[in-house]
């Protein structure tokens, strides 16, 4: 699906929902799927930092920007109308993504953020709801269609990651307290985000699991797994002498 086939309306009591498409110039409605990618725009020391070291804040960042390009290159020709969450200037995301519809992400922990462009997607129309991080660029479409399908059936529904959190999570409705008291950065995510679901009566299934690219360890793991992908191709050539024998 296009870049270019749709933005939307936002929630117009804040200002930050406001989204924009560059090509059209004008707002349009959502009427489908929506996947929103959270991204954050690369800047040194902002952005895999667990990475760092053994990666300098320069590599860690170019690594990022390799792998947010090729996940939004991928996700965009996927089973959703694709949207930009941004964290950063918009002029970056303006010229880095044209025509791209694009949502400020706002302030506050990632919970406040999720639950804000949650609201805000659906508000303009789209539905059922998809996000997901730039953290899995080789994330297969397969599952990401999987994710939605198994909406027909439950509430919510995850692409697990190993580390305990998740992919990706697919919502049918808006649930706003889904995303409230979750230990972010820990292996205990997923598990309560289980928790919650369950307090708000709601039927959460998951539809596989994936591996998000967090540390050197998970890098690696991506290069052997999907070596033709853009970020392993990205890792062996600008940071093979940093790779286990074997990956590069």
């Amino acid at each position: 699906m296009p870049w270019s086939s749709a933005t939307f309306v936002p929630n117009v009591e804040n200002p930050v929902d406001k989204v924009d498409n560059c090509q059209f110039g004008q707002r349009l409605l959502l009427r489908d799927r929506v996947l929103g990618v959270f991204a954050r725009q690369p800047v040194a020391g902002k952005v895999k930092t667990r990475l760092t070291p053994p990666l300098s804040p320069g590599q860690a960042r170019l690594l990022y920007r390799t792998a947010l390009q090729e996940t939004v290159s991928r996700f965009a020709t996927g089973p959703a109308v694709l949207v930009l969450c941004c964290a950063g200037r918009q002029a970056w995301f303006r010229r880095a993504f044209p025509g791209l519809p694009r949502l400020p992400q706002g302030q506050g922990d990632l919970g406040a953020r999720l639950a804000r462009v949650t609201a805000a997607l659906f508000a303009a129309g789209g539905g059922p709801v998809a996000l997901a991080g730039s953290d899995c660029p080789d994330l297969p479409l397969a599952l990401i269609e999987s994710a939605f399908a198994a909406l027909a059936s439950a509430d919510v529904a995850a692409i697990a990651c190993r580390d305990g959190g998740y992919a990706l999570l697919a919502l049918r409705r808006p649930v706003p307290g889904l995303f409230a008291g979750i230990p972010w950065g820990t292996a205990e995510v997923m598990a309560t985000t289980r928790q919650r679901a369950a307090e708000s009566g709601l039927r959460l299934v998951t539809v596989g699991d994936w591996e998000d690219l967090d540390d050197l360890t998970s890098l690696s793991r991506l290069v052997l797994r999907t070596p033709e992908c853009l970020t392993a191709q990205h890792a062996r050539a600008h940071l093979g002498t940093l790779l286990p024998s074997g990956c590069g």
